[in-house]
């Protein structure tokens, strides 16, 4: 393995020093330190993270290779300064069984660009019936900790209590998809002025901040944990926040389009801003960045959603829900968090690496940048501005929001375990 040394860098936007890479791990942070033979990075004005873990991640593979698979998506991941990610359990099989976690997880570790995590479905087949092998897939080569049926929500409550008392025996987390479902049928867009105006479906925030109401209550009741995914609405934000007040084990994440886009691009009919849950209003935007910045959100998460051509070139009911997020996640959190003055990069790693992997029970992720620690790095150019071009994505797919934006920072380097997955901004 190759011993590296980059120079002149800043960790977590601290004074520039150097840091010596050795056999997968760091072996040394100084100023001055001797290349002694090392390949040289040179990163001045770079911004050194911990490696960036997402707990919500769409693969597709086995089952829409059309869209993604698990090279592809992981390729993103690591050009957008990810080492880990949570593989979700909407493939086709249904991640339901030992044997998906574990044909997810080997792919993960031939492709080689970041460590992938499965999560297993918490009911067969994401039909809300039954639970899944929850046991079997925990016990498994992938060693599942994260249970989520996301792309559909636990709607029914004496199923959900069933899975997070069921979890407690290996300490693993409930991720739900928060959506009452009888009250967003046929809803493309949310629930508003904008949605009657537009003629669309709307979803209306109640359907989701009534599940997380009742699922926090869940597990305060049980004693389990409980992880909501894409938070969107200020109510949704409000109501976790009064859950950790209580002292509950509730977590959430929410996701870098609903920090930065809101609803009125609806009104553009064009499906690219098609998701769920759907784009909120400037208040909940809002909400969103404030309980990110004061802890209440605990992760960005991206929820990296690739489809392909046909299934967002249509009208926008027809279309598909999902947008990609693995490359440009740091760029937005920039944005909207750091350039804005309510997060430093200290925020940055808590948000983006240490707090996903506690979450996801992740030991070998999510440490500081210290000596002894392994080497999972990310180095970041927060000074540069770029356009977004969907043509360049390493994704299979091109269902960027974002293209044609301009947005700031670009991830130049990324190392898994001390070796390259990224070098100069190319896959290695």
């Amino acid at each position: 393995m190759s011993t590296y040394v980059i120079k002149g860098v800043s960790i977590l936007g601290g004074a520039p020093t150097d840091l010596r890479i050795e056999d997968g791990v760091i072996a040394a942070i100084g100023a001055g330190l001797d290349a002694g033979g090392a390949e040289v990075v040179e990163a001045d004005g770079l911004v050194a993270l911990p490696g960036l873990v997402d707990l919500h991640t769409h693969l597709r593979e086995p089952g829409r290779e059309d869209a993604e698979t698990v090279l592809t998506g992981t390729q993103a991941a690591a050009l957008g300064g990810f080492t880990a990610v949570h593989a979700m359990a909407n493939t086709d099989p249904v991640a339901d069984t030992a044997g998906v976690v574990e044909q997810v997880w080997r792919l993960g570790r031939e492709a080689g660009y970041c460590d992938v995590y499965p999560v297993g479905a918490v009911t067969v087949g994401l039909a809300g019936e039954r639970l899944a092998e929850l046991g079997a897939m925990a016990d498994s080569a992938a060693r599942v900790r994260v249970f989520s049926d996301d792309g559909k929500c636990v709607s029914d409550a004496v199923m959900m209590r069933r899975a997070l008392e069921y979890v407690k025996a290996f300490d693993g987390v409930i991720a739900q998809h928060a959506q009452e479902p009888r009250l967003t049928e046929n809803a493309q867009m949310n629930e508003g002025e904008l949605s009657g105006r537009l003629g669309l479906q709307g979803w209306p925030a109640v359907a989701e901040e009534a599940i997380v109401a009742r699922d926090c209550l869940l597990a305060a009741h049980v004693g389990s944990r409980l992880h909501v995914c894409h938070v969107s609405t200020a109510g949704s934000v409000q109501i976790v926040r009064d859950a950790k007040s209580k002292g509950w084990n509730v977590t959430a994440e929410a996701c870098p389009h609903h920090l930065l886009l809101t609803d009125e691009l609806a009104a553009t009919y064009d499906p690219i801003f098609k998701v769920n849950p759907p784009l909120r209003t400037t208040a909940d935007t809002e909400a969103l960045r404030a309980g990110l910045a004061d802890g209440t959100i605990d992760a960005v998460a991206t929820d990296h959603a690739p489809h392909p051509h046909e299934d967002k070139d249509c009208e926008w009911a027809a279309a598909a829900f999902g947008m990609l997020g693995l490359e440009t996640a740091l760029s937005i959190v920039q944005e909207t968090m750091v350039d804005t003055g309510l997060l430093d990069w200290a925020g940055v790693a808590e948000r983006m690496s240490y707090a996903p992997a506690r979450i996801g029970r992740v030991a070998e992720h999510g440490q500081p940048l210290e000596v002894g620690a392994p080497a999972n790095v990310v180095l970041y150019d927060p000074s540069v501005r770029r356009v977004i071009e969907a043509s360049e994505s390493a994704s299979l797919s091109r269902n960027t929001p974002y293209a044609g934006r301009e947005l700031p920072g670009r991830v130049v380097a990324t190392f898994l375990r001390g070796r390259p997955t990224v070098l100069d901004g190319k896959l290695q």
